[in-house]
């Protein structure tokens, strides 16, 4: 899977993108995402993440990550379909302050928050959802279980 990292605040090491890499990867090989899908992530503030929300979302706060998924698709659309397209997953905006706000909070690392809020994002590009509790049961048992592989679950 293709990964194009855009990192706004020039706060976000190496090591970290290489963390989440390695989180969408088996969160895509779980979910039997194909291999040539791309997927963004961004990493920006707080005030970044508001503008976005407010924008997109109608909703004037900070919050921590939004996911705009691009493969979903409606009724009157026509699939093109073929070996060699990409596909486009989608948007992951992650604000790197709130993570570290939220890893001092829960009382965790600031890796387990950044992997957790990536890999929740990567979930809501592939349809999962949390508005009723058996899905949120579903979502945050996957995000836990990719979590867990790399030694950054609760």
């Amino acid at each position: 899977m293709e990964i194009d990292f855009h990192d706004n605040t020039n706060s976000v090491i190496e090591e970290h993108q290489e963390l989440i890499k390695g989180l969408l990867d088996v969160a895509a090989k779980q979910e039997q995402v194909a291999n040539n899908a791309e997927v963004s992530v961004t990493f920006v503030n707080n005030e970044e993440i508001r503008e976005i929300n407010r924008e997109y979302r109608n909703i004037d706060k900070s919050t921590d990550v939004i996911s705009f998924a691009l493969e979903e698709s409606t009724e009157e659309e026509v699939m093109i379909i073929g070996e060699d397209i990409p596909v486009v997953l989608g948007d992951i905006i992650i604000s790197v302050e709130r993570a570290k706000e939220q890893a001092e909070d829960y009382n965790h690392s600031f890796e387990r928050e950044l992997g957790f809020l990536a890999v929740h994002g990567f979930l809501h590009l592939l349809g999962y959802d949390h508005m009723t509790e058996e899905d949120e049961k579903i979502m945050f048992q996957k995000q836990e279980d990719i979590l867990g592989e790399f030694n950054l679950g609760r």
